[in-house]
């Protein structure tokens, strides 16, 4: 496995990896979630590539930029171990945002809505990095979490309208027992919030046991999971919904497939979690 530090590094690297490529682009602090995604990624490619870049813009005001996790030698350990990928790239910040960069990526109307209301900016942030990504890694395959739909969401508009000739595969949610999604977040947890922590997960699968039963109305849908997440009392709900998960516009009726969604604030940690609902 070779760990790349530069961008003239990556780039005499690439052009050297033969057949198709998968790429995982990470912000770090891996899990089991993020090395799934690598071995699929190992599974369906020649080559696999793997980022790991905490980036600057898709964090807001007051939000956790210097305190998120930055474990690098325990995360290429496990790539190296758990999930050998056979390029991981460690750009620097002047690598991915050279001195007078000034372009931003807008995917219209799916930003704003959702984590956007409530993170004004984060997804252009996370538009952007991931293009300037896919422009230096050229990727075949990019493989995301499901955990992080509207992410998700964005990023396949994003890549049907910049770049056609990356798929993008959808892997999905690794839970712990109780149901909690992986996240790097998680480590922020008090014990007592970590143990109310699978509200989010209840309230999901509320929604889907009652989506199954025949329920269609979204609202009927949304006042269920907001009804249990109220009734944790370390449980602060941000917003819950029940959306198109193409276009994320939230729906009256459910006619085909949903996407439902939360997110909530535990202590000072905000985790979010969906499932889609579908037949």
């Amino acid at each position: 496995m070779k760990v790349l530090n530069t961008l003239e590094d990556w780039l005499s690297a690439r052009d050297q990896l033969r057949g198709t490529l998968g790429f995982v682009p990470t912000m770090g602090a891996l899990h089991p979630g993020h090395l799934s995604l690598v071995r699929r990624a190992m599974v369906e490619n020649d080559r696999v590539a793997v980022s790991i870049f905490v980036n600057p813009t898709q964090f807001g005001p007051g939000e956790d930029f210097k305190r998120y996790p930055r474990p690098l030698q325990a995360d290429l350990h496990q790539l190296a171990v758990r999930a050998p990928a056979d390029v991981v790239f460690v750009p620097r910040v002047e690598d991915i945002y050279p001195p007078g960069f000034a372009s931003r990526v807008r995917v219209e109307g799916m930003g704003d809505v959702l984590e956007g209301a409530s993170r004004p900016g984060h997804f252009e942030g996370v538009a952007t990095v991931v293009a300037r990504l896919f422009t230096l890694v050229r990727p075949d395959r990019a493989y995301f979490g499901q955990k992080d739909g509207q992410q998700v969401a964005v990023i396949r508009r994003m890549a049907a309208d910049l770049f056609p000739q990356v798929e993008i595969v959808t892997c999905p949610t690794l839970r712990e027992k109780d149901g909690l999604a992986m996240s790097s977040r998680n480590q922020y947890l008090k014990p007592d919030e970590l143990h109310a922590a699978p509200v989010l997960f209840r309230a999901l699968e509320l929604a889907r046991t009652a989506f199954a039963s025949g329920q269609r109305e979204a609202q009927v849908l949304r006042q269920r999971m907001q009804h249990v997440v109220e009734a944790e009392p370390l449980a602060r709900l941000d917003y819950v919904s029940v959306a198109d998960p193409d276009t994320l516009a939230e729906l009256d009726v459910v006619e085909g497939r949903a996407m439902a969604s939360l997110a909530v604030r535990l202590g000072t940690t905000r985790l979010i979690d969906n499932i889609l609902l579908e037949d």
